[in-house]
């Protein structure tokens, strides 16, 4: 069972997505959160797989919570809700440590699968928010690469460099298979190295990494 905590200071959001989210055989709720610190305190006394996150809350935001939350507890994946398609929400948000990003108009299907793709510890970045993400991090950092980030590349082989900057653009396994002419299992062992590696908690993390490194140029947007 995937055990999920539902952050969200709307009652009627936390009960919709409980009801929702129990229907699934898989996945089970096992608490509510009304604000960020009380989300931190309940990641804490409930050790959820998955925290469903708001962004705008009182008393503490999502995007800070997020981050205090991923900072301590690495293991647990945060799934970002909000009502709010804004390129600083979403670049924030998982600059934090989210591991996805979704939009509270999201079907009960999507919203189950999203759970599903993060606790996984595959992260769930669409190539819209993956060119979302290019344009925040070029209005924010410009084209300067981040060296500490920069000389952890180098410890990649080229393959995975290569594999890396596919992520980084948004392409599933699938497609990189295509892409590089190689089998998905081996594109899978590709980003699991990487992964190791750079110490990195999934591919949307790494897909960040590649943008901050200066492996990826944001160009174009």
């Amino acid at each position: 069972m995937i055990r999920v905590l539902i952050a969200d200071d709307q009652q009627m959001v936390r009960q919709g997505f409980t009801v929702l989210l129990d229907t699934q055989p898989d996945i089970e709720v096992v608490g509510q959160a009304v604000h960020g610190l009380d989300a931190i305190g309940k990641v804490a006394e409930l050790a959820p797989d998955v925290v469903l996150m708001d962004i705008r809350m009182p008393e503490l935001g999502g995007i800070e919570a997020t981050r205090r939350i991923t900072a301590e507890h690495p293991h647990i994946r945060v799934l970002v809700l909000t009502t709010f398609d804004l390129d600083e929400y979403v670049y924030e948000a998982l600059h934090a440590g989210a591991s996805g990003f979704l939009l509270k108009d999201a079907s009960a299907d999507q919203l189950a699968e999203a759970v599903r793709v993060v606790a996984a510890g595959d992260g769930l970045l669409a190539p819209g928010v993956t060119r979302r993400l290019i344009a925040e991090f070029s209005r924010l950092h410009g084209a300067a690469p981040r060296a500490p980030l920069k000389e952890r590349v180098a410890d990649l082989t080229e393959r995975e460099t290569e594999v890396l900057a596919l992520i980084a653009q948004g392409l599933s396994n699938a497609e990189i298979a295509e892409r590089l002419v190689v089998a998905e299992q081996t594109v899978k062992t590709h980003v699991g190295r990487i992964l190791v590696k750079l110490g990195l908690r999934d591919r949307t993390q790494a897909a960040i990494f590649a943008y901050e490194s200066g492996l990826v140029r944001p160009s174009g947007y």
